[in-house]
């Protein structure tokens, strides 16, 4: 692809946004009963590809315990409100009254409370006792003071979730976390991101993740873009992980790295088109915040809304559609594809003619730019 011409001292090479593409039909259609829609990382086979974000709007032990009876897995944010406060509940309640005016500096004040190593324990525990996978994430910046509490906890999967997470970080005033060998002596398989282009993700799988989330800037509460200036348009950046992905299973001699699309997957539309650029799963926050029983109660926010130096994310209004389960299967009683969304995924699998995920990674796709009026 030829590089656009910014000015004379810089070009830039063009990308795209789910909004840019389109799936096309083959010549073979399916009926959408017979489409499987699961996928297996590491020991773990899930029904649907569907990773809840370790957010305090949308994760809760009680909403991670849904999510893996209805087959998809919960992540809990084990820097969240579930490990600063016993009760957390009045806290959650207080952040969905916030005045916009004041909410982001109350946000930072209730955010400054200590993470209680006791908390993470007892939270994974509870999840664990459901019979359904753990699976709990720290940024990086945390993930070497309470591994350990993390791992003693028992969990079957770890994750690594930052704005951008690289295989190298460079600093002078702390000791970084040396991925590659943390990855190494862990016994659960590691998903660990964002990331956003080729080199970035090839350099994560080469620490031994077992996964790697694409994306960073987007997200219906994220303002990095506004913030930092740094973004990336979705469709491009997973199609450029899965093109890592590609190179590192010949590199490896086999070794298949998981790509999961992590942000500005608003609709059963984007879920597709994340699909069809070469993801294997998708981590969603927004669309499973409006389901009723998510704690942000109808608001929407991340770890980024509250930090405690350059906060680059907003507390969002976002309502409630529906039980996790019509969020997720249905029936719908909307039109946007903020309802049944693995319907919507499988139907579009039928459409084009393909019985399965991998299949489905291989489905032809068109630039056709969608103006919304």
């Amino acid at each position: 692809m030829s590089d656009i011409e910014i000015g004379r001292a810089k070009r830039a090479r063009r990308a795209f946004a789910f909004d840019d593409i389109a799936i096309v039909p083959s010549r073979r259609t399916r009926d959408p009963h017979d489409v499987s829609v699961n996928w297996t990382i590491d020991a773990f086979t899930f029904d649907i590809p569907v990773i809840a974000a370790p957010m305090d709007s949308v994760v809760s032990p009680a909403t991670a315990i849904a999510m893996g009876r209805l087959g998809g897995l919960g992540v809990l944010d084990l820097e969240g409100v579930w490990t600063r406060y016993d009760d957390p509940e009045p806290v959650l309640a207080e952040i969905r009254g916030l005045d916009e005016a004041t909410a982001t500096s109350r946000m930072q004040q209730l955010y400054s409370e200590p993470i209680k190593p006791h908390l993470i324990k007892e939270r994974l525990a509870e999840i664990r006792a459901a019979g359904v996978p753990v699976a709990g994430a720290l940024s990086p910046q945390r993930t070497q003071e309470h591994y350990q509490t993390v791992v003693d906890a028992g969990v079957d999967l770890f994750v690594i979730r930052g704005t951008t997470v690289s295989a190298e970080h460079v600093s002078k005033s702390t000791e970084p976390l040396n991925l590659k060998e943390f990855i190494y002596e862990l016994d659960v398989p590691v998903i660990v991101g964002g990331a956003a282009t080729y080199t970035a993700a090839l350099h994560l799988m080469r620490t031994g993740a077992a996964g790697v989330l694409v994306g960073f800037g987007g997200g219906a509460a994220s303002t990095t873009r506004a913030s930092l200036g740094i973004h990336a348009p979705m469709a491009t950046a997973v199609a450029d992980v899965a093109g890592a992905r590609r190179d590192y299973l010949d590199e490896s001699g086999g070794r298949y790295v998981h790509v999961i699309a992590d942000g500005g997957l608003g609709t059963s539309g984007d879920i597709v088109k994340a699909v069809s650029m070469g993801a294997d799963a998708v981590m969603l926050g927004s669309t499973l915040a409006r389901a009723d029983e998510a704690p942000g109660g109808g608001w929407h926010w991340g770890a980024e809304a509250h930090h405690h130096e350059l906060p680059r994310g907003n507390r969002v209004e976002v309502g409630t559609t529906g039980s996790l389960e019509h969020v997720l299967f249905g029936p719908s009683t909307q039109s946007d594809g903020r309802m049944n969304i693995i319907g919507a995924l499988k139907r579009s699998m039928a459409t084009t003619g393909y019985s399965d995920l991998k299949e489905f990674q291989r489905v032809e796709v068109v630039v056709a730019p969608y103006h919304k009026n």
